[in-house]
């Protein structure tokens, strides 16, 4: 069996009016959402759990309700696939080292046992596998900033061979 898994972050809702409708086309088929943080409101998880499942973290620029409601980070097993999730994957700047190597260090710190660890906050998408992990951040949903448009993913995970693979999906119109 595959598992998909929608992925989302930095949504920055109300500052930015809405949702993307193009959410609801590339995550009608999946069995669940991760929001890798900063939904700035709590009624984003409800309107995404109109379309699949929530799983959520809170990131660095939430109101006191989802602050409340919402932990740091998770972790959490599909289909045999340990994925951590939080907002902002801090890398240990006492080492110099590449970005790459940076990301993967701090991301084996906060989850030693995970397959996949899904991130925001930078509003860069950015996939890569690794070393038997995958980083992924799906890159922002409403705020492209230095993109030339905003992205969401979706994560696939297969039961029978255990394998992951993400994807960065680029949407068509960008809220500015």
């Amino acid at each position: 069996m595959e598992h998909v898994i929608g992925v989302v972050s930095d949504t920055h809702i109300p500052r930015f009016k809405a949702l993307p409708e193009a959410l609801w086309r590339y995550f009608a088929d999946v069995e669940l959402i991760i929001h890798a943080g900063d939904l700035s409101v709590l009624s984003v998880v409800s309107e995404l759990e109109t379309i699949a499942p929530v799983v959520a973290v809170q990131g660095n620029i939430e109101s006191d309700e989802v602050r409340r409601a919402l932990p740091l980070k998770r972790e959490l097993v599909i289909g045999g696939c340990r994925i951590g999730v939080v907002h902002i994957l801090s890398p240990d700047s006492a080492r110099r080292r590449s970005e790459d190597e940076a990301r993967l260090e701090a991301a084996r710190r906060e989850f030693p046992q995970a397959s996949c660890v899904i991130f925001g906050h930078t509003h860069v998408p950015y996939l890569r596998q690794r070393d038997g992990l995958l980083l992924f951040n799906p890159g922002s949903a409403t705020d492209r900033r230095t993109q030339p448009t905003c992205t969401i993913g979706r994560l696939y995970i297969e039961d029978a061979s255990g394998s992951l693979r993400g994807e960065i999906i680029p949407l068509a119109s960008s809220v500015r």
